[in-house]
């Protein structure tokens, strides 16, 4: 399970974009929906490690959020809310928000699998530093592309050349794109994996010995 805890970074200084962020949530396949926590702060819990990078990885990008993955078991059965959830994946995704607040690209993994939540981070963060470099026009082209259509299609449709277009996408790194989410996405999964026979995967038991 993933929890995703997401904080408004500057928010004194700024509008409240919370309400405009779990609008553009609200489509998004969840356990329990995306809820205000506090503040300008919002928490969600979700299963699937595709479409937790995914939004991690655009909340990350947009420039105003800090975001902490916290992988692990929750308290079940889940309550209705979000915010009435409790686990260790909530205790994790706490620690990695926070711990994201400091950091120049805010995105962290914390979890029972140090190793692959710290795979999990560094993979995000690479292509997040990608994704938020993008000028207004690269992501105008790449908006497109995740609709999609063809680079010719594209290129018809804002009204450039093929070349031009070609040149566009490849300024925003688009081809990066698609292979560092499945990337992010299988090292959240390992992440996520229980541990078998009382050890993790680093080899080590849970009480901290190692094998």
């Amino acid at each position: 399970m993933f929890v995703m805890t997401v904080d408004q970074r500057g928010s004194r200084r700024d509008v409240d974009r919370v309400g405009a962020a779990l609008a553009l949530l609200d489509s998004v396949d969840t356990v329990r929906r995306f809820e205000r926590t506090a503040g300008d702060e919002i928490q969600g819990i979700l299963d699937d490690p595709a479409v937790t990078a995914r939004i991690a990885l655009e909340l990350t990008a947009d420039g105003h959020w800090s975001v902490g993955i916290g992988t692990g078991a929750v308290d079940e059965p889940l309550p209705a809310s979000t915010r009435a959830g409790r686990g260790a994946a909530f205790i994790h995704a706490r620690d990695a928000v926070e711990a994201a607040k400091r950091q120049r690209i805010p995105l962290c993994v914390r979890g029972p699998h140090e190793r692959w939540c710290r795979h999990a981070q560094t993979a995000g963060r690479l292509i997040a530093d990608v994704m938020s470099g993008r000028s207004a026009a690269g992501e105008e082209a790449v908006g497109l592309m995740r609709r999609g259509l063809t680079q010719a299609e594209a290129a018809a449709r804002l009204d450039i050349t093929p070349q031009a277009m070609s040149q566009r996408l490849r300024a925003a790194g688009w081809d990066l794109e698609s292979d560092s989410l499945d990337l992010v996405a299988d090292a959240l999964a390992e992440a996520d994996r229980r541990p078998q026979n009382g050890k993790t995967q680093n080899g080590k038991e849970q009480n901290g010995r190692t094998k």
